[in-house]
């Protein structure tokens, strides 16, 4: 069974006739168009976006582990949204923060999936599926 602490939804409409706040409401009788201020809509074709985010306790042991590897401070700022470029890793510095979740985690990281870790978060929602596919 699948679990995820966090999710967002992204939305465009497929029509640029709306007004800047105006939502579509298809199945609903008598009501055409629903206001919503804090809703923004770009035109352009109808996506649907779902991301999970992995498990807090995940996210702080791949800060903790990056904190380490890069020799940051302990009250240094590491969070999800933390680019490695951002924080000082160069090539290396990102091989040896995989090697060392993978050892954290009891995991295998492939070339291809290590390529496409940008952020924190990308390197915690990426051991989050692979230690589910590892219990599985």
């Amino acid at each position: 069974m699948a679990s995820s602490t966090g999710f967002s939804l992204n939305f465009s409409p497929l029509s640029t006739s709306l007004k800047h706040n105006q939502v579509p409401l298809h199945g609903i009788s008598n009501v055409n168009l629903l206001s919503l201020p804090s809703l923004r809509i770009r035109p352009g074709p109808m996506r649907l976006r779902v991301s999970c985010a992995a498990k807090p306790e995940t996210l702080d042991k791949v800060c903790s582990i990056v904190r380490k590897q890069l020799a940051l401070p302990e009250d240094s700022s590491v969070t999800g949204e933390s680019k490695f470029a951002a924080l000082g890793a160069d090539s290396l510095d990102t091989v040896e923060i995989v090697m060392g979740l993978e050892e954290e985690f009891g995991i295998s990281v492939e070339e291809e999936s290590a390529q496409s870790i940008v952020t924190v978060q990308d390197a915690a929602d990426l051991i989050e599926k692979l230690v589910e596919k590892k219990d599985a």
